[in-house]
């Protein structure tokens, strides 16, 4: 007579308990995510890209009572940043394109970064005017913070990132990457670029 292991009675559905493995993917028929989340990360996604967008625009073209480049690049300048000119092209482009990518859903994860990138740049020239606006950080705070939580979430699946294989299936890894990836831009731009 064999004796084999015994097994403890699996957990009901639902319930996490330490030590156990987790399943990754839902059950067979089971929606990955609730319909309320795929509208919370679009409404995100929205809110934070287009935001990001109309900044870009005031800055490449002056939209919205916006500085332009020129104004922009005298701006950078006041605040020590070295090649002011190419860094209101950058800042520019950037905060129009990542807003764009980031409000559709393309590309989502370096969305996201370029947007963290450009936000710790904003938070660290307003570093001294403490928290809450006119001169705080408060609101760049929340726009980095929604850029980051998407980048490692992903967009949902009302997306483009949706119609593209490679980034259909959103990997965690992929946004932590993502997330370091933009950090690690801004102390450049932060240390090198800036006196």
């Amino acid at each position: 007579m064999s004796s084999s292991p015994s097994r403890p009675p699996a957990p009901p559905e639902g319930l996490i308990v330490p030590g156990a493995p987790v399943a990754h993917r839902a059950a067979p028929g089971a929606p990955a995510l609730q319909p309320g989340t795929d509208l919370g990360l679009l409404l995100l996604r929205v809110a934070v890209g287009l935001t990001m967008a109309g900044h870009g625009t005031q800055k490449l073209f002056g939209w919205f009572d916006g500085g332009g480049l020129n104004g922009t690049a005298d701006h950078f300048a006041a605040d020590g940043y070295k090649a002011a000119k190419a860094m209101a092209w950058v800042a520019a482009l950037t905060e129009t394109f990542c807003g764009l990518g980031l409000a559709i859903g393309l590309l989502t994860p370096l969305a996201g970064a370029g947007i963290l990138g450009i936000m710790l740049n904003a938070i660290a020239t307003k570093w001294g005017g403490g928290f809450f606006a006119p001169e705080g950080i408060e609101y760049d705070l929340v726009l980095l913070t929604g850029a980051v939580a998407l980048a490692l979430t992903g967009p949902g699946r009302v997306a483009a990132d949706q119609l593209l294989p490679g980034l259909r299936d959103h990997r965690f890894t992929k946004g932590v990457a993502a997330v370091a990836l933009g950090a690690l831009s801004a102390a450049f731009v932060l240390v090198v670029l800036r006196d």
